[in-house]
């Protein structure tokens, strides 16, 4: 039977409630469609719309099995046969592939190779993710950070701790291959059928762990405790690597997809003739509301209805004659957490888990900086200039909430006014919070432009402003500073041998985008190893 979708189905708040069967009804009042047909309708695909002055309401797609002779309902479109191509089976290299990182672009990388029978070798500076709970527990309730295992550094990623949001703006047949491999791993199937997926920090570890167990099963190794510190380098091509302690690993394709927190291999690569690149990025604070207000504000009297979920927002204006300010990456029902990775420095990020009941909602506020930028605020025009920017606000931020990762905070009205007041109530952020004056945590052009962001965006959003809000810092890590350039072959234009991939080296931006990186990278490699034109 042919398989068919039919898409733009609006469901009212109450309808949705009772979906498929409020659907089932509605196509076959429609689309006299039949009960065999109906029978086997499921949700591919549901977004929420809360715009205008009305009740919100859902918009569904739904896939279907048309039997033979039954007419194509208007609206609808036959859907292709087939899942992707099967995989061939290339005669491996005679060492294996090094991938440096196990974040989505290093694991989907070693799952790709995998398929086409090549195994590797997964090199992680951090722990597995059942010690490394641990790790990230110590440092939330006791202060205590382990440099090398952390919030940023272990299996899994940066992504495992800080709430496994899935949204991209990546148009690629790819991202549902991506969530499917997440499914069969774990997720949750919802995550199929939402435009806004979602992962949930708690259930994150387990996923990462049955994925760790299939590469083993599949022939390969991950290394914990595994921290590249140099490239080898022979007859100007990356051979191999070398580990902290001394170790030499040798193969003929050194995958880099060590996340944008690896400075000190960054800073070795940068000595590179080439090889580094600057790149624009984004600095900030984290802003963080109570959610009952964000729901009245995004629902208005639907809030508190059972259909709906903890509302969100983006936001975004322009200040300092063309300085992009954003408010992004927005965790509803969720905490703010520390992430640092060096002693002596704070930063800060946002996660929720699965459920988003916490009665915070918190997002990323930040603005644009440019290379410009950069070499007036005095961080030098060197591809490494971003990085010690980053290293130098998180140095203020830590010192600034008095040097036990209590974070540096104000309330939005005191930062609008230039004052340093706290928010009243309680937060989420697990150290706790010290007043502080956060504009002077910035070079002088910035934290002004960030007073000018906020102000605008409480123009317009409602009680962007109000007393509970608060503003939190650093958010210092919202993309990496830096890019590894690299030719339609994924090679290094710089240095043969080397493959670029992922957040960390510039060539994604979220768990989805990075993992479809580390499948393009392993594509390529197979197809050089299969000795096809790239």
């Amino acid at each position: 039977m042919p398989r068919i979708s039919i898409p733009q189905l609006r469901l009212e708040l109450d309808e949705a409630l009772e979906a498929p069967e409020a659907l089932r009804r509605r196509l076959a009042a429609a689309h006299g469609l039949s009960a065999e047909a109906l029978a086997s309708l499921r949700i591919s695909r549901r977004s929420l719309d809360a715009r205008g002055r009305g009740a919100p309401r859902f918009w569904v797609t739904v896939e279907l099995e048309l039997p033979e002779g039954e007419a194509l309902p208007d609206g609808a479109r036959l859907l292709p046969a087939g899942d992707r191509p099967p995989a061939r089976r290339v005669t491996p290299p005679p060492r294996p592939p090094l991938i440096v990182g196990s974040g989505p672009a290093g694991l989907f990388c070693a799952l790709e190779l995998a398929r086409h029978g090549v195994a590797s070798i997964v090199l992680e500076r951090g722990h597995p993710v059942e010690r490394r709970k641990h790790e990230v527990a110590a440092l939330y309730r006791r202060g205590e950070l382990d440099p090398e295992s952390n919030v940023c550094f272990g299996e899994g990623g940066a992504g495992t701790f800080t709430d496994g949001k899935l949204s991209t703006r990546v148009r690629d047949p790819a991202v549902r291959e991506v969530l499917e491999a997440l499914v069969e791993h774990g997720a949750d199937p919802e995550i199929l059928v939402t435009n806004k997926p979602h992962l949930g920090s708690e259930r994150l570890p387990a996923i990462v762990k049955a994925i760790r167990e299939h590469l083993e099963a599949q022939g390969c190794e991950l290394r914990f405790g595994a921290r590249v510190e140099r490239l080898l380098i022979e007859d100007g091509a990356a051979a191999g690597v070398g580990l902290a302690g001394g170790e030499e690993l040798r193969g003929p394709h050194v995958i880099l997809a060590a996340g944008g927190s690896a400075r000190e291999l960054f800073e070795h690569l940068g000595a590179l003739p080439g090889v580094v690149e600057p790149k624009a990025f984004a600095v900030g604070l984290r802003v963080e509301h109570p959610q009952e207000l964000i729901d009245a504000g995004q629902y208005g009297r639907w809030a508190g209805h059972p259909a709906l979920p903890p509302a969100d927002y983006k936001l975004v204006t322009r200040v300092g004659g063309d300085r992009g300010a954003y408010a992004f990456c927005m965790c509803p029902g969720g905490v703010v957490v520390p992430t640092p990775t060096e002693p002596g420095a704070l930063c800060v990020n946002g996660m929720s888990a699965s459920r988003r009941s916490s009665r915070w909602a918190n997002s990323a506020l930040v603005a644009e900086v440019s290379r410009a930028d950069l070499a007036a605020w005095g961080h030098g025009e060197d591809a490494l200039a971003g990085l010690r920017f980053q290293r130098v606000l998180e140095q203020a931020a830590f010192k600034a909430g008095g040097e036990d990762y209590a974070a540096p905070s104000s309330s939005v009205r005191a930062f609008l006014r230039g004052r340093d007041a706290l928010a009243p109530g309680r937060s989420s952020y697990p150290r706790g919070l010290v007043p502080a004056d956060l504009a002077a945590l910035f070079p002088a052009a910035l934290g002004a432009d960030l007073r000018t962001a906020v102000g605008a965006f409480a123009r317009k959003m409602k009680d962007f402003d109000a007393a509970e809000a608060r503003l939190i810092g650093v958010e210092a890590r919202t993309s990496a500073p830096i890019s590894l350039p690299r030719g339609a072959d994924t090679v290094s234009t710089a240095l043969p041998g080397l493959h670029p991939c992922g957040e960390g080296c510039g060539h994604a931006g979220g768990i989805v985008s990075a993992a479809i990186d580390g499948l393009r990278v392993a594509r390529s490699i197979v197809s050089r190893l299969a000795g096809e034109p790239l």
